[in-house]
């Protein structure tokens, strides 16, 4: 069993913020929600054009940014590992309404707090099920390139690894 612990943020977006884990870092998971790639390890692919952990390091682990892909001043598509931005600007996620409050910079930020064992059962339910819609895109890779093309519909790719499925596998 986890030993609860309490993680204080102090970031801009968040000063003063803070939530307990109540999981183990990268365990007991819903059985519905299996992602191909843990943080650390899309970071250092390279998603969200570098930006998304820029200015919230102190509250992860310090391995998961020794190889991570960032651009500390602007989104920068070139360090995406599919090279092209696959992303839409938080603005458009805020109107959409897919923001939950406690997560300001969105789906990311949940999966991080996930992963290092905060549990939150109406909001992680929802989450995992934008999880497993965005599998769709799986679908349209494998109707329409051939296997191992990385070079096919790269857009849908580096979206697929902004939630953790890992596109180069398909």
């Amino acid at each position: 069993m986890a030993m609860e612990r309490t993680v204080r943020v102090s970031d801009k977006m968040q000063h003063g913020y803070s939530y307990v884990c109540t999981a183990p870092i990268g365990k007991q998971f819903d059985p519905e929600f299996k992602p191909d790639l843990t943080p650390k390890e899309m970071l250092s692919l390279g998603v969200f054009g570098g930006k998304y952990m820029t200015d919230c390091k102190k509250e992860f682990p310090a391995s998961w940014f020794t190889r991570a892909k960032l651009s500390p001043k602007c989104h920068d598509a070139s360090l995406n590992y599919f090279g092209i931005n696959a992303s839409q600007p938080l603005s458009v996620w805020k109107k959409k309404g897919w923001i939950y409050k406690d997560d300001p910079r969105g789906w990311f930020q949940w999966y991080c707090r996930y992963y290092m064992g905060r549990r939150i059962p109406t909001e992680d339910a929802r989450q995992i099920k934008r999880w497993k819609a965005i599998r769709r895109h799986v679908g349209q890779i494998v109707a329409h390139c051939r296997p191992g093309d990385e070079h096919c519909r790269p857009r849908q790719r580096q979206a697929l690894l902004h939630w953790a499925y890992d596109s180069r596998k398909i």
